[in-house]
């Protein structure tokens, strides 16, 4: 079974086998069809010269080979010249093909290819609410991020670290070396200041601080003491240092518990001078352009690049194999998660088949008339014959129908004709 079957898509195993059940049903119908046609002409042949109620039969056989003929004759010349004659206004498809081809691409992109047709059709068909109760049950996402996991890590498995260190040194940095970075970091810098994300770094920083002095009492005043003249004394350099560490811890604390703390609004002033000077002063945007020259220059940004992305990728790799691991465990989780929340609220599953719909009427209203183009190339590519032959096996079957009904009417009208004549 194919990857595609097992999320629960069908995808034919050959076009082939298709073809040759249509072939198998054209043949049987117009064998009934021609079958139909020799019944009644035996018949009319048993019966020819003879009156009463037989003078019936016969004329219902004769009207019906009429019928029969005549709408052999349609069906035939549709497709090609009936006894290969070149009778005027048959073989209708070999010869207007193109015509046919572009007749039917106006009829898809008139009928089906517009905005308000795809809009019903995506509405109704309620495609989040689906597929929200597919993934909701764990089987299924299990199948998915099964397959997931397979690709990405066949994905992953085929890039090098020489591909990569070739990009980063062939493509990333010669662009971020051409590109002028300074405004662009200057307004995302301005940008985090003025929403305050930083603050949560800032955080993070005097609360690491506070804990390294907490722990390192010992070392801090050591340090000092080691800095202090050699003709002081040693009780007074142990006093004086464990001032000092005293005092460095209750900054630091005092700036670790107050918001609004100076030192805290310093930075924040320096950040958005910095913001705004990286975005307008061009000495500002020179120095910082010439940092960043002098960092891409450096060999080991490439290495350091390639290190990167190497342990990302084995980390990867080796959360990929594992069936049971974290991540894939998560993400069976996340997708069940998300696709119970997609099945239990309208007000979501609103919003997406909106999105889907949305999404399929730009495509149909931008690219539609170019989708619809498909179909007359399409018939274009193909020779007369071969379009004959592909559009008889597809609807040549319910034409032989045709024939059947012409038979069996003409049978009945003879009949009455026949009627009508004897009362007259």
């Amino acid at each position: 079974m194919s990857e595609l079957s097992t999320v629960g898509f069908t995808v034919p195993s050959s076009l082939g086998g298709s073809d040759e059940v249509r072939r198998r049903g054209l043949r049987r119908m117009r064998t009934l069809a021609t079958g139909l046609l020799v019944v009644a002409a035996v018949i009319y042949a048993l019966t020819h010269g003879e009156s009463g109620a037989l003078g019936y039969v016969n004329a219902g056989a004769e009207a019906a080979m009429v019928g029969a003929i005549a709408d052999w004759f349609a069906v035939t010349a549709i497709f090609k010249h009936p006894m290969g004659l070149p009778i005027p206004h048959t073989a209708l498809i070999p010869r207007r093909k193109d015509a046919l081809g572009e007749s039917l691409q106006e009829f898809v992109s008139d009928n089906f290819l517009n905005e308000p047709v795809v809009r019903e059709r995506v509405e109704a068909a309620r495609i989040s609410l689906r597929v929200g109760s597919w993934l909701a049950d764990p089987v299924h996402a299990r199948r998915i991020v099964d397959i997931g996991s397979r690709v990405l890590r066949d994905g992953l498995s085929r890039i090098s670290d020489d591909d990569v260190a070739a990009i980063v040194r062939e493509v990333i940095v010669p662009r971020l070396k051409a590109e002028q970075l300074s405004p662009a970091v200057g307004q995302a810098l301005g940008e985090i200041v003025r929403d305050g994300a930083h603050h949560g770094l800032v955080d993070i920083a005097a609360e690491e601080m506070h804990r390294w002095l907490v722990d390192n009492q010992e070392a801090v005043e050591s340090m000092v003491a080691e800095r202090a003249p050699w003709w002081t004394p040693h009780w007074v350099d142990g006093r004086i240092s464990t001032r000092m560490y005293r005092e460095a811890l209750s900054w630091v604390d005092d700036v670790r518990t107050d918001p609004d703390h100076s030192v805290r609004q310093s930075l924040d002033a320096f950040l958005v001078s910095l913001a705004g000077d990286l975005e307008q002063d061009p000495d500002t945007q020179a120095r910082a352009e010439a940092l960043k020259e002098r960092i891409l220059s450096q060999p080991q940004v490439v290495d350091v690049a390639v290190a990167l992305w190497s342990g990302l990728r084995h980390a990867l790799l080796d959360s990929l194999d594992e069936s049971a691991g974290m991540l894939r465990t998560r993400m069976v989780a996340l997708l069940c998660e998300t696709g119970e929340r997609v099945a239990a609220e309208p007000e979501l599953q609103a919003r997406l088949d909106r999105m889907m719909s949305d999404t399929a009427a730009f495509v149909v209203t931008n690219y539609g008339s170019e989708i619809a183009t498909v179909i007359s190339e399409t018939v274009n590519r193909w020779d007369g014959k071969e379009a004959s032959r592909k559009i008889e096996l597809h609807v040549g079957r319910d034409l032989q129908f045709i024939r059947i009904n012409g038979t069996v009417v003409g049978a009945l009208a003879g009949v009455t004709i026949h009627a009508v004549s004897q009362l007259l």
